[in-house]
């Protein structure tokens, strides 16, 4: 055995050292040719971006290349050759492979790139954006799936079973659809999204009451950003089945309420005043809406409602935080006495006593008058 493995290795001595030979000259000459182009090129530009996302998997499969050259220029007859070059060839296949997924990947990045996010023209940017990730990961998938297929034909059982394969590819599909539904359905649920646009990166949305935005979207997920910085994973799927809010679906302006409860004394003119003037102080105003309207009326006061406008909805947030806390404290400097109250009157216990004896139990404090009842705020005091 140690004969023949000597033979194999005297066998292999030129043609082995030949082909190791031309892949480091390849690899030094492809570094470089890399730097040279490195230099000469700016960081940000197109063609720079391609060959920085796939320069170290294309210097793989280029020496590859060589490599599976070099492999059929030997004799036949050298042992191991056939084996030699089956694994050269998968890794050639799984190098390409991977070259392709990064080229694809950098597809993604120039279209972003060359759709910057203006002021004006952040509506259309965020749109190519958010379809560019949803169709580049499903392509990269698609890549990989038929990568790993070619590869696993270089093996001679593989092809041999081919045609039973395609036989049973009916039944065998079948299976795996209902097996992978969830993933299929994620993916369709994506390329649907990618289409109709019901969000964008970087949108505000309300999903499930949380007040989020569009961070990551993946090819099953979408990673929202809640406004106290956890972060929530949703399912493709459920977007498609489930209803949510889009605060940002066409412009990021919102409008935001405060609500004061006061009593019906409380003179609304004061209020209006106060609420113009502090819209008129804030940065936050985006100096379109200012309205105060009484909406409802209830057994302790008045409901006023204060409604303002703000660029988006982390400013209108701020904005109806400053506005409750300035109306509240001129309320408590100029008007304390008309804040809400609760209002009663004191009942006769004993149903059958005259009302005279009953108001003069009233003078009295008599101890039989315990009761209570709440009467609709009328306005008095």
């Amino acid at each position: 055995m140690i004969d023949n493995l000597e033979s194999a290795l005297t066998a292999w001595l030129l043609p082995g050292g030949q082909a190791l030979l031309a892949v480091l000259a390849t690899a030094v000459v492809y570094r470089l040719m890399l730097g040279l182009v490195r230099h000469f090129t700016e960081s940000r530009a197109v063609p720079r971006l391609f060959l920085d996302a796939a320069a170290r998997a294309l210097g793989v499969s280029i020496c590859l290349v060589v490599l599976n050259t070099m492999l059929a220029t030997v004799p036949a007859e050298l042992p191991l050759l056939a084996g030699l070059q089956q694994i050269a060839a998968l890794l050639l296949i799984l190098s390409l492979t991977w070259a392709a997924v990064r080229l694809t990947s950098a597809i993604g990045d120039v279209i972003v790139q060359l759709n910057p996010v203006l002021e004006n023209e952040w509506k259309r940017a965020r749109k190519v954006e958010t379809q560019t990730r949803f169709l580049v990961r499903g392509l990269n998938i698609i890549i990989v799936i038929m990568g790993f297929g070619i590869a696993l034909m270089t093996f001679e059982p593989v092809q041999k079973l081919g045609a039973s394969l395609l036989a049973s590819a009916g039944i065998g599909g079948i299976i795996l659809g209902f097996a992978a539904r969830p993933v299929l359905g994620n993916l369709l649920a994506g390329m649907q999204i990618a289409l109709t646009q019901p969000f964008r990166i970087d949108d505000v949305l309300n999903v499930e009451g949380e007040w989020c935005w569009v961070e990551e979207v993946t090819a099953t997920y979408v990673v929202l950003r809640v406004w106290d910085l956890r972060r929530l994973v949703v399912p493709l799927q459920w977007f498609i089945e489930n209803p949510f809010q889009n605060w940002s679906r066409n412009t990021a302006d919102l409008l935001g309420t405060v609500f004061l409860w006061v009593d019906y004394t409380m003179p609304i003119a004061p209020l209006r005043e106060e609420f113009g003037r502090l819209l008129r102080e804030s940065k936050l105003w985006d100096r379109k809406t200012e309205t105060v309207q009484v909406t409802e009326v209830g057994e302790q006061g008045l409901q006023v409602r204060f409604l303002m406008g703000a660029p988006d909805s982390s400013k209108t947030w701020d904005l109806r935080c400053a506005v409750r806390e300035g109306l509240v404290t001129f309320m408590q400097a100029n008007y304390p006495e008309h804040l809400p109250r609760m209002r009663a009157q004191l009942m006769d216990e004993q149903a059958g006593e005259s009302g005279q004896a009953g108001r003069a139990g009233v003078g009295r404090g008599s101890s039989r008058q315990k009761g209570a009842r709440r009467l609709p705020d009328t306005g008095r005091s």
